[in-house]
Order: structure tokens, then sequence, then C-alpha cells
């Protein structure tokens, strides 16, 4: 199969990158990116920018999409800058994606999306996947983990204490709270792109312990 992967310079998208090149049922990986990546085989990677993405890109057609793609505020700045970045890119390149013919979509979003949320990052993370869902992937999964384990290359404020005392407190704590490691996030995210399963499908936080 031939997968596009936006977001692979992120944690959990250099997660599902190693994964994909190293499957035997992958047979390549398109990760548009705004920065060089490393040549690899399988690997093509054009330098884009986001808010001009090629629509008549040839890449565009494959068998299905994985979008990892996001920021936080602090690194955004605005809320507006921040909903470009986690809605307004993943969905256009949903768009393109669907024009040139692939017919899945999945999208790492997040435990608590909700288009009617009152908390603004999960109500940008909910209306991108109800957007999602208006389009009409054949299958469309959106994987909603929970604080996500793993080394960033820039770090989270006040993520790593967050995570240090769910690392204490996990054993006691409902699944749905645990700590989510980013390859059993990667691997969901990847699984699900394969299996391009019919319809939409939700992948809670609790089974990617």
């Amino acid at each position: 199969m031939q997968l596009i992967l936006i977001g692979a310079t992120g944690l959990v998208g250099r997660a599902v990158l190693r994964l994909a090149l190293a499957d035997a049922r992958v047979t390549g990986v398109v990760a548009p990116s705004r920065r060089a990546l490393p040549a690899q085989p399988k690997l093509q990677a054009p330098v884009v920018d986001f808010d001009r993405l090629p629509a008549d890109a040839p890449w565009w057609q494959a068998h299905a999409v994985i979008c990892t793609l996001g920021t936080t505020m602090k690194a955004a700045g605005t809320r507006q800058v921040f909903r470009r970045v986690d809605h307004d890119y993943p969905l256009a390149a949903a768009r393109l994606a669907l024009a040139a013919g692939t017919r899945a979509y999945v999208l790492n979003s997040a435990a608590g999306a909700n288009a009617s949320s009152r908390i603004f990052y999960n109500r940008v993370k909910g209306e991108l996947e109800r957007d999602l869902e208006q389009l009409g992937f054949a299958s469309l999964t959106h994987v909603r983990p929970g604080l996500i384990g793993g080394e960033r290359e820039v770090a989270r404020a006040g993520e790593g204490a967050a995570l240090r005392i769910l690392r204490v407190l996990g054993p006691m704590l409902p699944p749905r709270w645990r700590i989510n490691p980013a390859p059993r996030i990667a691997s969901a995210l990847l699984e699900a792109a394969i299996a391009a399963a019919p319809g939409v499908h939700v992948v809670a936080s609790d089974r990617l312990l």
C-alpha cells in the first residue's frame, strides 16, 4: 500500500514513519513536510508550504492518509494560528487526497474531541473530526489518545510534570486516564490505515495502553 503521512516530524508522526518504513505491507510513504527529512528507502518527502499545498501533485493518490499534524497554543501564539495548524491544514490535505482518489483517512485526534466543547483545544479537534466526516471518505478513523508518552524534540510546558505524576498513579487510574505511549498510538494509526475498514470509527484512549 502507498501511504501519505501528514505530520511526520512530531512525536507520534516520527513513530508512525518508523513503523511504516519497516512494514512490508507498506510499499511507499509520502511525507510532505515544511523541512527536508533524511533520505530513507521507501520514503518520498516533498518540502511543502501548508498554506499552499500543491493540488496537482501525483502523490496525493494513495491507499490512505495518516494525519498526526498538530501544535500547541504556546507554539502557535494565537488561537487563529492554532486552528490553522490543527484544523485547516489537516482538512486541506484530506480534501486533496480524496479528490485524487485516496479512500481512507486516519486522524490522530484527542480524547476530549468535541465540536461543542467549551475548551478551545477540544473544540478544534472535534470540529476537525466533524468536518472530515462530512467529506465522505470510504474509511475514516479518529484515534483519540489522552496524554502522550514519549520524548519530544521540544518539551511542552507542564506536560513533563503531568507525565511523571501519571506514571506513579497509572496502575490506580481508570484506563482512559493513563498515559498512551507514542509507539502504541502510531501502531493503532497504521493498522487502521492498512485495514481501511468501511465507515467511521473511533479508537479511544483506553485501547492505546
